[in-house]
């Protein structure tokens, strides 16, 4: 054979190209397994047991139902005491399905991972959260799970960044295997295959998925044909694929005469027919398989078989047989990824189990009593641990120092630069300026440059990160021939070694900032500082943004760049021009927005976010950038190094005033951010040779100067500081234009800061294919509208305004 053969009609391969496969040696020696199911009956009633004292010993006044997953808990116990208790090792890290997340906390508490104190906390303030959390359990926990999908394909994500550091950073701790428990279910999102077939997942032979296929989703039983189309896409991709359907004892049933049609009998069931046969007293069980006609040899067979004997073998599924999981473990392929699907019985060992309904059902007092029983514990002593000098205490005690870690190192000290050499004198675009950082950083800052990786969805050209390219080449995990090499036409040079810097994944948002993820984790994880920093179009960060919060949640620090945006990149029409972005990134917990205007405040800002990357009470960024070039001489920068500097502060701060008179002159103030900048500045000088004085507030971050507001209101320290007072000070009342290439409402807020009357320009509406102008008319953000809307503030007819000094129409009656 051409691969590790277990037992055949327990373990069946699915393989896409002939592979050997050398086990690895399992980590705990010959498993003891009559200690291994006693620790499972005890992780099956203290994961039960946890959410039962959530729901029904716990006061409830607001009555609202706390919940849990019991069901969906039961049926991996198994699964995940053959894992803790022998396979593991304490290089290991393991994403857990969300809703197993009771037996995780029972596992630990038998590791002495857990406190006592919190099993009765589960969905409490400050207790056990509903799903497993990095950053807010109080028990180890390798990958937050909440978000359905994510969680499970960041093991990819993880593996890949070990990897990236070990090519960098001979300090580095090693990793063991990257390990993802699975619903069934869970892979109806569409995430789990965009990151099954990237070409970057192909060779993570560290990985491993195991699926829990106990065949019932929320609602329903799923459909059988399912696991077949499952595995097939599976193995399309390149993985390694094990089938875990039947258990050693009902194996032994199979064997005998009538067995092979027993076998083709059940497996020939619908899983509905399936599951209601586990719900039927034993004495149904054989009327129900006999049912429908069946040769002599089963039927003797069936009538040989003591009918609850009969019941037990059923639902002796691969999932549940300790023996063979712990064997199959070691037949994990270590070249590419596997994927091992485990069948389970939901419920299993629970009055509830196989139940279509059983998802959210909590088990009454009574059912409690007859579980803790078959248990061997008791109902009013829940938390008892092992005897000790028993098998099972001993192993729970082996284990633990098996599986202890010792904490990460601090991440390296590292001083990012607050500006750089170079000055900027040539209009040019936030987007280009950001190509330009990254270009000049290895010569003007190599220690910080050492730690950026970038990465991005096969947009890295487009988005102006050659030049990084170039200098630092494609990062790949074996040095591979650049048959470019020669070609002296070719501007990108992609050339891709161990010794690389920049991570090129598939067109798939999702996977890009899945990656971004992991690698902003790494100084949490493994003590190696990173400073990652995606880049994508900006229209696509709605779909990245439920991985990017998730990766936030679970601790990352990055920086996800969105270029370009707005209606500005007009000739690309709607599908390519972003409305929502600048609201979202005011709004994205964990995250810092950025819209800078000019080249030199994306340099400042850009610099102190790197600054904030991989370090303790760190934060990630998002960027929103734009193609349009911008003179840098309207930002009137300062020549005195003294005001430059507080002119920089002001930068990272969120915002300054471009105006050099006293805000106290104001009769309007115009505020803009990122590209209309220019449109701002020409409205003021309109309405000033008008008589009419406006003044202008250029803002770096808007969700800055939203926390400084907050702060302010709420009188408590924060990020923000008072820069709101800067930029709009309470004893210089004015109304307010705002402006930006985006939703009107991201700048709304700032009518409260003084009371002031206030209209908001920005963009509604999708847009259509046309020139700058002709967009910037058509969304109402050009100098015109700005100039109409600060007149209709300030009272004057707009009549008065109908021409630029160049002859160009702004408004008329």
């Amino acid at each position: 054979m051409a691969r590790r053969r277990i037992e055949e009609h327990h373990v069946t391969l699915t393989e896409s190209h002939p592979q050997t496969v050398e086990p690895t040696p399992t980590t705990s020696g010959v498993p003891d397994i009559g200690a291994l199911r006693e620790i499972s009956r005890r992780v099956l009633w203290l994961a039960t047991a946890i959410v039962d004292a959530a729901n029904r010993g716990r006061p409830n006044a607001s009555g609202v139902k706390v919940g849990g997953h019991q069901a969906s808990s039961a049926s991996m116990v198994d699964i995940m005491v053959a894992l803790w208790f022998h396979e593991l090792t304490s290089g290991d890290r393991v994403s857990v399905k969300p809703h197993a997340s009771p037996v995780l906390h029972a596992i630990n508490y038998l590791l002495g991972d857990l406190e006592k104190k919190y099993l009765t906390t589960l969905r409490a303030k400050g207790g056990l959260q509903s799903y497993p959390s990095r950053l807010k359990d109080p028990d180890t926990v390798d990958f937050s799970t909440g978000s359905v999908g994510i969680g499970a394909t960041a093991s990819l994500w993880a593996a890949l960044s070990h990897r990236y550091l070990r090519t960098h950073f001979d300090a580095t701790p090693t990793s063991g295997r990257f390990i993802s428990l699975i619903g069934d279910a869970e892979l109806d999102e569409g995430a789990i295959w965009e990151a099954v077939a990237d070409p970057a997942v192909a060779g993570l032979g560290e990985v491993l998925w195991i699926v829990d296929l106990n065949r019932q989703s929320l609602d329903r039983v799923v459909p059988d044909i399912q696991i077949d189309r499952l595995k097939g896409m599976f193995a399309a991709a390149g993985w390694q694929v094990l089938t875990l359907k039947w258990g050693r004892r009902i194996g032994k049933i199979f064997d005998r005469s009538g067995g092979a049609e027993l076998r083709q009998r059940l497996e020939a069931m619908p899983n509905e027919e399936y599951q209601r046969m586990l719900r039927a007293e034993p004495t149904e069980v054989p009327q129900r398989i006999l049912a429908g006609g069946a040769t002599p040899q089963l039927r003797d067979l069936i009538v040989g078989l003591e009918p609850t004997a009969l019941a037990d073998a059923i639902r002796d599924l691969g999932g549940h047989d300790l023996s063979l999981l712990t064997d199959t473990f070691a037949a994990a392929d270590t070249s590419r990824p596997t994927v091992m699907f485990a069948y389970t019985v939901k419920g299993k060992g629970l009055p509830t189990e196989g139940h279509p309904n059983n998802h959210s059902a909590l088990l009454t007092e009574p059912q409690m009593r007859f579980l803790a029983a078959a248990c061997g514990t008791d109902l009013h002593d829940p938390w008892r641990r092992f005897e000790p000098g028993t098998a099972a205490a001993d192993l729970c005690i082996r284990r633990a120092g098996a599986l202890h870690r010792t904490p990460a190192a601090d991440s390296r000290a590292l001083v990012v630069p607050t500006a750089l050499a170079h000055p900027h004198r040539k209009p040019t675009s936030t987007q280009a300026t950001l190509g330009r950082l990254l270009a000049d950083l290895p010569r003007d800052a190599p220690e910080t440059a050492a730690r950026v990786v970038t990465c991005s969805p096969d947009v890295a050209s487009s988005t102006n990160l050659g030049g990084w390219i170039n200098k630092t080449g494609v990062w790949s995990a074996t040095d591979r021939r650049d048959w470019f090499a020669d070609d002296t036409e070719r501007v990108l040079r992609w050339s891709e070694a161990a010794s690389g810097q920049h991570i090129e994944l598939g067109i798939a948002e999702t996977n890009l900032v899945g990656l971004l993820g992991e690698l902003g984790v790494t100084w949490s994880r493994w003590g190696q500082r990173l400073i990652p920093i995606g880049t994508l179009y900006d229209p696509f960060v709605n779909r990245a943004l439920e991985p990017w919060s998730y990766g936030i949640y679970a601790g990352c620090q990055a920086i996800l760049v969105g270029t370009p945006s707005g209606v500005t990149l007009a000739p690309e029409g709607g599908a390519h021009q972003s409305i929502t972005t600048p609201s979202v990134g005011l709004e994205q917990p964990g995250c810092i927005a950025w819209e800078p205007a000019f080249a030199q405040d994306l340099e400042w800002t850009f610099l102190h976010a790197m600054s904030r990357i991989g370090i303790p009470g760190g934060t990630s960024a998002y960027f929103r950038l734009s193609t349009r070039p911008i003179d840098p001489a309207l930002a009137c920068l300062p020549e005195d190094p003294y005001l430059l500097e507080r002119r920089r502060n002001q930068a990272v701060a969120g915002g300054y005033r471009i105006t050099e008179h006293s805000p106290r002159l104001d009769q309007v103030t115009l505020v803009g951010v990122g590209a209309i900048m220019p449109e701002v500045l020409e409205a003021a000088d309109v309405l000033h040779a008008q008589g009419v004085t406006a003044g202008v507030v250029c803002l770096t971050s808007p969700d800055l100067v939203f926390r400084s507001f907050q702060q302010r209101s709420l009188r408590a320290p924060g990020v923000g500081g008072a820069i709101i007072e800067e930029l709009l000070p309470a004893d210089a009342p004015a109304p307010l234009v705002t402006v930006l290439d985006g939703h009107p409402h991201t700048l709304a807020f700032l009518a409260g800061a003084r009371g002031d009357r206030i209209t908001c320009l920005g963009v509604s509406e999708f847009g259509q294919s046309s020139d700058l102008a002709d967009a910037y008319r058509l969304h109402g953000i050009d100098t015109a509208s700005i100039i109409d809307a600060a007149l209709r503030l300030v009272g004057v007819p707009v009549r008065n305004v109908s021409q630029d000094p160049n002859g160009n129409d702004y408004a008329g009656d």
